[in-house]
């Protein structure tokens, strides 16, 4: 059976006696206890997350289609050449890398996207066009780029679908595929000709294909609206991921 003496330390203190237990009874050497000092807690050191110096999912051809003071752009990716489903990402140029935000579900034209839109062809265009001017039929939610409000955005019209399409022109940014930049969405000027289309915007989603523009959630727009900044050139770059990746 251990026995426990008591052995006072060479110099007194506050942990100035220690107990050593005795080998046996009969006498012997005493060991003390082995303590282990306590880990000294290591800092966890966060490493800087690392961002894709080019933008994901574009080629050569698409990426130089992207100015190089574009430091926003909304990254629209078609799931295939005729289809109306599309997600968004809004990409921020920081560190030298593009930084994403989150994955927003998306719609585009009926019958998918086309490197020649014409007016009606129910197709959305690809490309790489600037994001300059917005508007709606409520106030501006907050954002940076100019914001014309007028009750010339209501409709209450019906989508390809038959669903309504009261609301999705409540905010939109217009897309400056054949229109003059700096001026309000609803300017009908089309540099490129009428027969080539226009008037396609960003705007609320209605549940269904556009018949060319994009469309995406109410809050989504809200928050699109209120990061855009003019002074870091948004554009957005949109059409089916093959035809991105040429």
């Amino acid at each position: 059976m251990a026995a426990y003496q008591y052995l006072p330390d060479e110099s007194p203190g506050p942990d100035s006696g220690r107990a050593a237990v005795a080998q046996d009874t009969a006498g012997g050497a005493a060991a003390e206890p082995s303590v282990s000092a306590p880990a000294t807690p290591r800092e966890t050191v966060q490493s800087r997350p690392e961002f894709p110096a080019r933008l994901p999912g574009l080629g050569p051809k698409t990426s130089a289609q992207v100015p190089r003071s574009a430091r926003q752009v909304l990254l629209v990716t078609g799931a295939g050449k005729a289809s109306a489903s599309a997600k968004a990402v809004l990409w921020q140029r920081v560190d030298g890398g593009w930084r994403p935000g989150a994955v927003w579900a998306a719609h585009n034209g009926y019958k998918g996207w086309t490197d020649e839109h014409h007016a009606g062809d129910l197709h959305s265009p690809i490309g790489v066009f600037g994001l300059t001017d917005a508007g709606g039929l409520l106030a501006d939610p907050g954002g940076e780029l100019p914001y014309h409000q007028s009750g010339a955005f209501y409709t209450n019209d019906v989508g390809l679908g038959g669903e309504s399409l009261q609301g999705v022109f409540d905010y939109v940014i217009a897309i400056n595929y054949n229109r003059l930049p700096g001026t309000s969405p609803m300017d009908g000027t089309k540099p490129l000709g009428e027969n080539r289309g226009g008037g396609i915007w960003i705007h609320v989603d209605h549940g269904g294909p556009t018949h060319a523009c994009v469309s995406i959630s109410k809050a989504h727009m809200k928050e699109l609206l209120r990061t855009l900044d003019p002074a870091d050139h948004p554009v957005v770059v949109m059409g089916d991921a093959a035809s991105l990746a040429r």
